[in-house]
């Protein structure tokens, strides 16, 4: 019976819960997921070489016969938001 039990890992565990509350081990959670994450990505744009952009070599003119009410591609980010929280009395 030694550190590696199962049961003191359980002990710990509701200590740990106790201590922080559930919330707060859930952001900590997300935190070090997106940390992770970005960490792979930066590491994978390392390993890729730059590729240059070709400019193109005549602009491009709309024309006469494209439809009014053609679909247009709206290139966006999305970001998190944090809505506040509210305390019931």
């Amino acid at each position: 019976m030694g550190i590696f039990d199962w049961k003191h890992w359980l002990v710990i565990l509701v200590v740990v819960v106790l201590v922080f509350g559930t919330k707060k081990l859930k952001n900590l959670g997300t935190d070090v997921g997106e940390s992770i994450k970005g960490f792979r990505k930066a590491m994978n744009d390392d390993e890729k070489p730059a590729e240059p952009t070709a400019a193109p070599t005549q602009p491009v003119q709309p024309q006469a016969s494209t439809p009014v009410n053609a679909p247009h591609t709206i290139d966006v980010q999305a970001q998190k938001v944090e809505e506040p929280t509210r305390k019931d009395s």
